[in-house]
């Protein structure tokens, strides 16, 4: 069955109720599911093994926007005062306009845009490019477990760790309505 591995690693997660299959979704960012030759490649490409959780759930639906699209931040970050906003995530891929190895995916961020080269830029931001979630390869090294990191251009590429792992980070989501509060 498909979804057993997402639940193996992501046992509160529910794949059907996860994502966003909205129509911007679906022409930027989702794609099929990725071939094993293809996560290689991309991997190549990139120069870093993505997180066997990411590739996990990407296999399950390949990029795409979560319904939750807030996750908890330690410091103040030019977004909000607790938190980061979440526009998509990256699948693996090179066809779709936001995918890891696609028009606007993560090399572009590094070389465009001027962004440091940590790791893999996979999530976009509402900020239009001024603030990107990646996974941070720094202490892990390419075939290691990254953190995942927030980087605001804004504030010169300043990195603020938000969690230790992929897991971590999807289980750490949260919807918008819980920061509604928030000056």
């Amino acid at each position: 069955m498909v979804g057993e591995p997402v639940q193996r690693t992501f046992p509160d997660l529910d794949p059907d109720t996860f994502w966003d299959d909205n129509e911007y979704a679906l022409g930027a960012y989702v794609d099929v599911p990725p071939s094993p030759a293809l996560i290689d490649s991309v991997e190549a490409e990139l120069g870093y093994r993505l997180p066997a959780s990411y590739v996990t759930l990407m296999r399950s639906h390949n990029g795409g926007i979560p319904h939750n699209t807030c996750c908890p931040a330690p410091s103040r970050t030019t977004w909000a005062e607790t938190h980061v906003a979440v526009d998509g995530i990256m699948g693996i891929g090179r066809e779709k306009r936001y995918s890891l190895a696609g028009e606007a995916g993560s090399r572009f961020w590094i070389e465009e845009w001027g962004y440091p080269a940590i790791g893999v830029y996979f999530a976009t931001c509402p900020s239009a490019g001024h603030d990107m979630i990646a996974f941070d390869y720094r202490d892990s090294g390419p075939d290691g477990e990254p953190r995942v990191v927030h980087v605001d251009q804004e504030w010169d590429y300043r990195i603020t760790v938000l969690t230790p792992n992929f897991v971590s980070f999807v289980q750490a989501m949260q919807p918008e309505s819980e920061y509604d509060d928030e000056v």
